[in-house]
């Protein structure tokens, strides 16, 4: 049988060709764009546990999603939550989305001292920290993907940055101005978007968040701790809906190529199933034919999208290099490969049944 499924799918290669690239497409599908999801949400993850804070507190009608929360109030706050119990540091924080090359970018008005008293102090690789108000620190992933160096003038909001500072990623955002350029070029004076807050020690957190709400209780109060939990690919509205959206997409596509060509080979190969079961082959032997070169083309369709997957993401980091795409594990591996072989085999149940239930001798008259 294994020479006869073999060479069944070599007689046709060109239908074969197309039926593993279908396979193939429906996993690169499924583990580049959950790959490059979950790679962008854990990198915020990471960037946020750099901070150094134990606490974050937004301003009233802001979301947890700090890129996007629009909702400055006065930097006076600061000294309000200073004079907690715990609190060993705050930094007020101007959060600006801006749109560059590589999309979406989050621009961090900052006011260096208190920045890092936070989180500690900057590590700069090349250069140092600002010098004057047009000044700009960006961090190594950016510096690389976007060849810039200290000298180099970025253009950002209508206005120009000198590169001051070269500085290693995972500390929030990509790039910092001196808070107050940034309160200028918004409109926003003496305002910030979110303050972090540095305890005295870690694990009165919960105690913190409890005062800052008594104190604030309008404000979105959260620790650094429970955001990290809740950024999850099901906490986050609409997310989980996508990528769900994505696979079943690919599985649809998967599942038509193979149903289409497997019929197909079932009508082509209707003599030749008429002279099998001349042969005494069972309905249950021309079922597993058909079933078995399904298998083969799925099989050889996930590992042609296991390396279709490899290079797209190679392509992705090359042409956006401050994006992050997560490489293939064994979870999404498994998944992705029991969801393309699934549908495939579900594809041709109905050609296998069908060519099963042929008449040995209408098909040895078959022309």
């Amino acid at each position: 049988m294994n020479k006869m499924i073999v060479s069944n799918l070599a007689y046709r290669p060109l239908r074969s060709i197309i039926s593993i690239l279908a396979v193939a497409i429906e996993v690169t599908l499924i583990l580049l764009i959950v790959g490059l999801m979950l790679g962008i949400l854990d990198d915020s993850k990471e960037r946020q546990k750099g901070l150094g804070a134990e606490v974050i507190v937004r301003p009233p009608g802001s979301a947890n999603f700090a890129a996007f929360s629009a909702a400055p109030v006065s930097v006076k706050y600061v000294d309000i939550l200073a004079g907690q119990p715990h609190v060993k540091a705050v930094a007020p924080v101007v959060l600006q989305t801006t749109v560059g090359l590589n999309g979406f970018e989050v621009l961090n008005g900052i006011d260096l001292p208190s920045f890092e008293s936070v989180g500690g102090p900057l590590r700069y690789l090349e250069g140092g920290p600002f010098n004057g108000p047009d000044d700009m620190i960006v961090d190594d992933v950016y510096a690389d993907g976007n060849k810039v160096h200290v000298g180099s003038v970025v253009k950002v909001l209508n206005h120009d940055f000198r590169v001051c500072g070269v500085i290693p990623h995972g500390r929030g955002s990509r790039r910092y101005v001196p808070i107050r350029t940034m309160q200028e070029l918004i409109g926003s004076d003496g305002k910030a978007s979110v303050f972090y807050v540095k305890l005295d020690d870690p694990r009165n957190d919960g105690v913190a968040v409890q005062e800052f709400k008594s104190l604030l209780p309008n404000f979105n109060v959260i620790s650094t701790r429970e955001w990290l939990q809740l950024m999850t690919a099901d906490s986050i509205p609409g997310l989980s809906i996508v990528i769900k959206v994505v696979i079943g997409i690919a599985v649809i596509i998967g599942f038509i190529v193979i149903f289409q060509s497997m019929y197909t080979a079932v009508m082509e190969r209707t003599r030749e199933i008429g002279i099998l079961k001349s042969l005494g082959a069972s309905k249950l032997y021309v079922v597993r034919l058909i079933l078995r070169e399904t298998l083969l083309l799925a099989i050889a369709g996930v590992i042609v999208g296991f390396a279709l997957s490899a290079l797209g993401r190679l392509g992705i980091l090359h042409r956006f290099p401050t994006l992050s795409v997560l490489p293939i594990n064994v979870r999404w591996a498994l998944y992705s490969t029991l969801i393309a072989v699934g549908g495939a085999m579900l594809g041709a149940v109905y050609p296998a049944f069908k060519a099963a239930q042929k008449d040995p001798i209408d098909a040895l008259a078959y022309e």
